[in-house]
């Protein structure tokens, strides 16, 4: 089995965001369409945090720093 990587943890979840930019909106309207819209902001936002963030691996403990703060 292969060492844990936080770096390619992180290019996935880059890779991940950018695919939800990429998927097309399925033939549905109305509510649904609203709901898969909704839902693809979402993914969008939690991937796109989770691939901004800065990971440090120690002692077998990930921790993720997430900048929130607006730019200065």
């Amino acid at each position: 089995m292969a060492a844990f990587d936080p770096q390619d943890m992180i290019d996935r979840f880059k890779e991940r965001a950018a695919a939800v930019k990429r998927r097309p909106l399925p033939p549905v309207a109305g509510e649904e369409r609203q709901l898969f819209i909704s839902q693809a902001q979402e993914d969008f936002q939690d991937f796109a945090m989770i691939g901004d963030a800065k990971a440090t691996l120690e002692d077998g403990v990930l921790t993720l720093r997430i900048d929130l703060r607006p730019p200065s």
